[in-house]
């Protein structure tokens, strides 16, 4: 049986978990750990994710995460790809880093994403890793990010888990009182059923009977849909890939008839799809057909060349600035 399409719509809400093939201890060490958050951002940053709450334990992790664009499916093939291949080559080794299919439950962005990141914050607790007295400086959870605004990133928020803790401000006092609330949240039983939080890895939605009611409809829209669902993702991602390229070249100066009539090697074609590397899932075998670049090894290597001795004057006169950690 096929498997069904994911459901992705702009300002989307996921708890998204995976874990380990064959529940290995993957993130055991701290490195692990970094490279799995580092890649996490890297997602984030390019796909405009906003991310509300993180954990990573041992063998597996929990994100709350918002996708305004509405494109989990392509940021998920980026991020655990990209950390799949950075551990294998770390630890010289080949095949799968997780189990299976991740599982991205849908999340009413009401109440239920506070409760959400309440349930993400203590994990550490109930998975017995931590004491509740550790918890502030544990670090492998968003909540020293909360606690801190000078380590958070900027697609990191914390509003949802303070508003809907008695809608807390975001400052020192908000903070201190944000850790009494998981203090009291922790040990009150009631609380944790009133929340559902034996149900937040379950099923494949958090949210209300109407939120539920809407989903059902477009499940079955998607199950309707003649086109593929790898086919309309593809022509998805192409059209945002077009979008970004004619804001590039427009912003450098350049059009697409430039990029037929200059030679293959041009300086100006490697920055800017250097720069759509940086900023998007684009692929090389699409950057060398739009570009005119020759073969997507010619793309790639011509890149990686780029990153290793960039001309930041030439960049700076067609007004692109490349990332080299892309």
């Amino acid at each position: 049986m096929p498997r069904q399409p994911r459901i992705e719509f702009e300002g989307a809400c996921y708890h998204v978990i995976n874990r380990g093939n064959y529940r290995a201890h993957v993130f055991k060490s701290d490195g692990a750990k970094q490279a799995l958050l580092k890649t996490l951002g890297e997602t984030a940053q390019k796909l405009g994710w906003k991310v509300h709450a993180w954990v990573i334990m041992t063998n597996h992790f929990h994100v709350a995460l918002e996708t305004p664009p509405g494109n989990l499916v392509e940021g998920m093939k980026l991020w655990q790809g990209s950390f799949a291949t950075r551990y294998n080559r770390l630890h010289k080794e080949q095949g799968p880093i997780f189990q299976g299919r991740y599982k991205s439950m849908l999340v009413d962005s009401g109440s239920y994403l506070g409760t959400l990141c309440h349930y993400i914050n203590l994990n550490p607790i109930r998975a017995r890793v931590c004491r509740g007295d550790d918890l502030p400086s544990w670090p492998w959870s968003s909540l020293p990010w909360m606690l801190n605004r000078k380590l958070r990133p900027q697609w990191f928020s914390p509003v949802a888990a303070l508003d809907h803790a008695g809608g807390l401000p975001d400052t020192p006092r908000g903070h201190r009182l944000y850790l009494e609330y998981l203090k009291w949240l922790s040990a009150n039983r009631n609380a944790k059923r009133e929340f559902l939080f034996d149900k937040m890895s379950k099923g494949w939605v958090l949210g209300s009977a109407q939120f539920k009611k809407d989903l059902l409809q477009a499940k079955a829209e998607l199950r309707d849909r003649s086109l593929s669902s790898a086919t309309a993702l593809a022509e998805g991602y192409a059209l945002r890939w077009e979008e970004s390229l004619s804001g590039l070249l427009h912003q450098a100066g350049f059009e697409m008839k430039d990029a037929t009539n200059s030679p293959k090697s041009a300086p100006w074609k490697t920055v800017v799809a250097a720069a759509m590397k940086s900023k998007t899932t684009v692929t090389n075998r699409w950057l060398a057909e739009q570009l005119h670049m020759g073969s997507l090894y010619e793309v790639s290597r011509r890149i990686n060349a780029w990153y290793r001795n960039p001309n930041r004057d030439f960049e700076r006169s067609i007004g692109i600035t490349t990332n080299h950690n892309a």
